[in-house]
């Protein structure tokens, strides 16, 4: 009748743990770290607790969980999300220090090795984005802008950065390193520390992670010759962007305008390409790439299309934008000591690599959807949700889920070539200020790109038509390349390039013995050297080949 409303009435059944074991899940996200893992977990690390207690330790596993999962809320509030959907039970109400407690006898292991248990490739590499030809391809990446308490334990430890116009930081922060997967933002392996340690350090603790099945794209922090070499000996391949500083010495060109170098001893193969993009309104913008990687074969992997996949490099900045900012807010880290910063940011990454499982897993079950296109935000909402109804903890849940529907419902747009000015928020930052190279602070579409391979002669002794002044290390091999079966003393060789002052005479016979560590050089005698025979023939790769 008129005037009278409807009213639907509904049971819902929940299905959760008995006893004091009750508050312990995370929603949906049990699903994916279940009982049986955690248990297991806390008894290879010996933090099972030594008497049936109020707050066992599972129970203290999921609550640090879902303190991650809800950073802006204190310890009693991320509890009473925990029990909010299962007050018919009567759970028990613990004591903030009941739950400090919880977090000390716990400490840093478990979550560690609860993450050692989920990192690791997620996607199929059928999935489109995953792969190059037949490479999982992965990026290396790190970021610095961790923020933690300013407490004299994470100061001992930490310590504080320097800005760039004096002074120190605020708080303390972290360094964290991650090896992740592009194409799904999934998490292969991390570390983290202080800042006082450079990138490729950090780098360094993760090469293990890396196999012939995975082709390696990173950024020109990652450039050096030993790092390059550590990361062949792996059996990956790799793409990484070199500065213009560096003039790599030619050892053979290839027909596509890549040439061949050797580095350490090893082949490598540089590319180097003007890039040039062009808006809707008619405006160019451009960068030159040289690239070193270890795909030698122009034909199988020819330049441009190098070039064009080096930019799947830029999935990872998303990913830490999601970890960074979507799931802890930017908020400053809760812990005020060492044991408590490991085991929050342990957790923390276990967290986020659960939600891109989900999100991955979601996307899989429509064929032809790119990871890409899942949305973090709304994974991270939906399963707060699921937290707080307890929903789906020990029910029998599809291979989607609640929390895939969600993500399935609110996917993004297939991605479309856009650009905008990367912007500096820190007023301190160094780079802060610095040009944009006229690109435009908001987001333009792109209309068409322009890959342009820069060419070398088929005469590398040619500097006149070259794209850029040969380095030290080529002239010298101009001029070993003119007699190559005499061997030559130091001094004839400045000579041969000019040299007359002291302290470049001095720097040339450092040079020379560093080039016959790495190979390029063959000692006779004590300043005295002939050219190995790799490097004999700079051009002996034709254009035929």
């Amino acid at each position: 009748m008129p005037g009278q409303s409807a009213i639907t009435e509904f049971t819902r059944t929940i299905v959760v743990p008995s006893g004091v074991f009750a508050p312990g899940h995370l929603g949906e996200l049990t699903q994916y770290l279940p009982f049986e893992l955690v248990d297991e977990v806390l008894d290879r690390t010996r933090t099972v607790q030594r008497r049936l207690r109020r707050l066992p330790s599972r129970v203290g596993v999921y609550f640090i969980l879902a303190m991650c999962l809800f950073p802006g809320a204190g310890y009693l509030r991320v509890w009473d999300k925990l029990v909010c959907g299962i007050r018919a039970l009567g759970p028990w109400m613990p004591s903030e220090k009941a739950l400090r407690e919880v977090r000390r006898r716990l400490g840093p292991a478990p979550f560690k090795e609860l993450f050692e248990v989920v990192a690791g490739p997620l996607a199929q590499p059928s999935t489109p984005g995953v792969c190059y030809r037949r490479w999982r391809t992965v990026a290396f990446d790190g970021c610095s802008s961790l923020q933690t308490p300013d407490t004299p334990g994470n100061l001992g430890v930490l310590g504080k950065a320097r800005r760039h116009r004096g002074g120190l930081e605020g708080y303390p922060h972290v360094r964290l390193m991650a090896l992740r997967e592009t194409g799904t933002r999934g998490l292969l392996g991390a570390v983290f520390g202080s800042t006082s340690e450079g990138e490729p350090d950090y780098a360094r603790r993760l090469l293990s992670r890396l196999n012939s099945s995975m082709l390696l794209l990173a950024d020109r922090g990652f450039s050096g010759d030993e790092f390059l070499n550590e990361v062949a000996d792996t059996g990956a391949q790799l793409l990484v962007r070199a500065t213009l500083r560096r003039r790599p010495a030619v050892m053979a060109i290839l027909p596509d305008g890549s040439y061949l170098t050797r580095l350490r001893g090893r082949t490598f193969r540089v590319i180097e390409a003007d890039v040039t993009a062009v808006y809707a309104d008619g405006t160019r913008i451009g960068d030159r790439y040289r690239l070193i990687t270890t795909l030698l074969d122009h034909r199988s992997d020819p330049a441009d299309r190098l070039i064009a996949l080096y930019h799947e490099r830029w999935e990872v900045e998303i990913s830490f934008l999601a970890l960074k900012d979507t799931l802890f807010t930017g908020r400053v880290l809760r812990s005020a000591g060492p044991a408590g910063l490991e085991q929050e940011l342990w957790a923390l990454l276990t967290l986020y690599q659960v939600l891109c499982r989900i999100m991955v897993d979601a996307v899989e079950s429509r064929p032809g959807t790119a990871p890409d296109r899942a949305s973090f935000t709304v994974a991270l909402h939906a399963a707060a949700e699921q937290v707080i109804t307890a929903h789906g903890i020990l029910d029998p849940v599809d291979h989607v889920g609640d929390i895939g529907r969600s993500v399935l419902a609110a996917l993004h747009p297939t991605r479309r070539p856009r650009t905008s000015a990367r912007k500096v928020k820190c007023p301190m930052s160094q780079y802060n200020g610095s040009p944009s190279e006229n690109r435009p602070t908001a987001s333009q579409r792109i209309t068409t790109i322009g890959i342009a391979v820069l060419p070398l002669p088929a005469n590398p002794d040619e500097p006149a038509s070259r794209n850029r002044a040969p380095g030290f290390r080529e002239l010298t091999l101009r001029v070993l390349r003119t007699d190559p079966g005499r061997a030559w003393r130091t001094v004839e060789i400045s000579r041969a390039l000019g040299i007359t002052v002291t302290s470049k005479y001095r720097s040339l016979c450092t040079q020379t013995n560093r080039w016959a560590e790495e190979a390029m050089l063959i000692r006779e005698s004590r300043g005295k050297y002939r050219l190995a025979p790799e490097w004999l023939a700079p051009s002996a790769l034709q254009r035929s080949t």
